[in-house]
């Protein structure tokens, strides 16, 4: 495993995170009971992942409590990033329906106390804004107890996470350069790289550190999901119309020849197409097995992409791989 600076926060984080919210929720296909997500946990230590990112809404906390549980002694050699902003505590969720968001001053500290219950810590390494809309990036009376929080110590550094529909590009932007954040997170990927494109770049002016969630755009870089995957109801990814996954299966097809030239197959390329962005801190892919886990850690190995082929494929992004276009659905 590979390790990198979190932006300008100086933490060291692994390469390859691992995203806990399919722990907490079971909005990617499966539910994953606690022995195994403890054992999912355990084996991405050992493999070398220690940057564990989660929200508080996660399974209403139950993703940060099995955090906190397996990792409990353990503190000073795992980084844990959680989000906030979610008021599931008054409010019932509905499948996927979006829950009213309190970003003030007053709901920060409520949050985070119990954050640091379940996470069985005194502070937390990365602390993000859980999909913020533009008034809350606009609160200075938010940042100014932000500020005081990492003051204190209770917090070491903090970052937006942005939501496609929610909250996006103006929204990063802004956070970038006016919120002096560590830390940007968002979807990136080899066939959806607008807006993150130009976070990458104004990231690096202000030295944020970007952590790429969706890597393998939705299954679709993995070879699990194809033409005729109908989602359940729960899944996250019905919001992905069979139209842009056939698009997306047709630029898969484009990319294979430079996987194939690397030795390489289209995940692994995937994921090595993000660590060749400097300015990406941390991949966070989604895991939901102990054989994803094991394959997603393994290319962290330093073997990446270089300038040449860098440029080939933004030159077939920025020709839509001559695949006819498709409208992208958000995720």
């Amino acid at each position: 495993m590979k390790y990198r600076k979190l932006g300008k926060s100086g933490i060291d984080v692994s390469e390859i995170g691992f995203g806990a919210w399919t722990i907490g929720l079971d909005w990617w296909g499966r539910k994953i009971d606690d022995e195994e997500a403890t054992k999912l946990l355990k084996r991405a230590y050992d493999l070398g992942i220690t940057f564990f990112d989660t929200a508080d809404m996660y399974g209403k906390g139950r993703s940060e409590k099995l955090i906190g549980k397996t990792f409990k002694g353990m503190r000073n050699e795992i980084v844990y990033s959680t989000k906030w902003g979610y008021d599931f505590y008054n409010v019932e969720q509905v499948g996927h329906n979006e829950l009213p968001q309190l970003h003030d001053s007053t709901f920060i500290n409520l949050s985070l106390k119990h954050s640091l219950e379940r996470l069985q810590t005194d502070y937390v390494d990365v602390y993000s804004l859980h999909n913020p809309k533009m008034p809350a990036l606009e609160n200075l009376d938010l940042f100014s107890s932000i500020e005081k929080l990492m003051k204190d110590g209770t917090i070491k550094s903090h970052g937006v996470a942005l939501g496609p529909a929610i909250g996006w590009e103006n929204e990063g932007m802004l956070a970038i350069r006016e919120r002096s954040i560590t830390c940007l997170q968002t979807v990136y990927n080899i066939l959806e790289q607008d807006p993150g494109n130009t976070f990458l770049k104004e990231a690096e002016k202000y030295n944020v550190g970007v952590m790429t969630r969706v890597p393998d755009a939705s299954g679709v870089l993995t070879g699990k999901v194809n033409e005729n995957t109908v989602f359940d109801k729960n899944d996250h990814r019905n919001s992905r119309k069979r139209e842009w996954i056939i698009g997306a299966l047709g630029k898969v097809q484009k990319l294979k020849y430079i996987a194939d030239e690397k030795g390489w197959d289209v995940t692994e390329l995937a994921i090595k197409f993000i660590l060749s962005q400097k300015q990406v801190s941390v991949v966070l892919p989604t895991i939901t097995s102990m054989e994803e886990l094991e394959n997603f850690a393994s290319f962290s190995d330093g073997n990446y992409l270089n300038s040449t082929d860098l440029k080939r494929i933004s030159d077939m992004y920025a020709n839509n791989f001559h695949v006819n276009a498709v409208q992208p659905s958000q995720l």
